[in-house]
């Protein structure tokens, strides 16, 4: 660990705390009637229930998928979203000579993994209705934004009216290239040598398929 790391203090205890910050900064679009909050899954659907609460909006989920490097998983070459959404940095792609045939392999693995998530959140249950709605897309943290990117487009494929995109923290590059896909961006920190998400987080632990279930089934609408 560098020497910047461990001076580096984290700004929320949990997702929880996180959540409470970000839905005090989204406190202009409570009441809004056509709002309907989705949280990217599976972190950020604990900031997401917090968040849809405070602004008394109705929550689902928006599943994403990042479309790793092969050899590379932790790098994002792209992301696919729910929808039919997707995001493909091509130039990551060129610059390491990904060949097309293993970028479509990593497309279809991931399509299977996002199927089988939608069907563990949801179950039977169709995804609310976007058609000229406002969508709150909502994540504990935004560091590449290529998921958030193919959310953006999953939204707008789905007939959203509006696009707003919600993060407690995110990487500034990132967050500024946001602003040209999504109608509005909220997020409260942008520090710079941003790292990765959980290391802004006291408490960053992996969320399960069953919490994810959990905080939809008590959500309001």
């Amino acid at each position: 660990m560098s020497d910047a790391s461990l001076m580096r203090v984290a700004l929320f205890r949990d997702r929880l705390e996180a959540g409470q910050e970000l839905a005090a900064a989204l406190k202009g679009y409570a009441g809004l009637p056509d709002l309907i909050v989705l949280g990217l899954p599976r972190g950020g659907v604990p900031v997401a229930r917090v968040v849809a609460d405070a602004l008394a909006a109705p929550l689902d989920v928006l599943v994403v998928r990042k479309l790793g490097v092969p050899g590379h998983e932790e790098l994002a070459m792209g992301a696919i979203a729910s929808g039919g959404g997707m995001f493909v940095n091509h130039d990551i792609i060129d610059r390491l000579g990904v060949p097309e045939k293993r970028v479509q392999a990593v497309i279809a693995e991931e399509l299977a993994e996002l199927s089988r998530r939608e069907s563990a959140y949801r179950g039977q249950a169709p995804p609310l209705d976007l058609t000229g709605k406002t969508a709150l897309l909502v994540d504990d943290g935004i560091a590449t934004g290529a998921t958030v990117a193919a959310a953006v487009q999953a939204t707008r494929s789905a007939g959203a009216q509006r696009v707003v995109v919600a993060a407690p923290v995110g990487a500034p590059d990132s967050v500024a290239n946001l602003r040209s896909l999504a109608d509005d961006v909220v997020c409260p920190h942008t520090p710079s040598g941003f790292g990765s998400v959980g290391e802004w987080y006291m408490t960053f632990g992996q969320t399960s398929d069953e919490e994810v279930r959990a905080l939809l089934s008590g959500a309001a609408g």
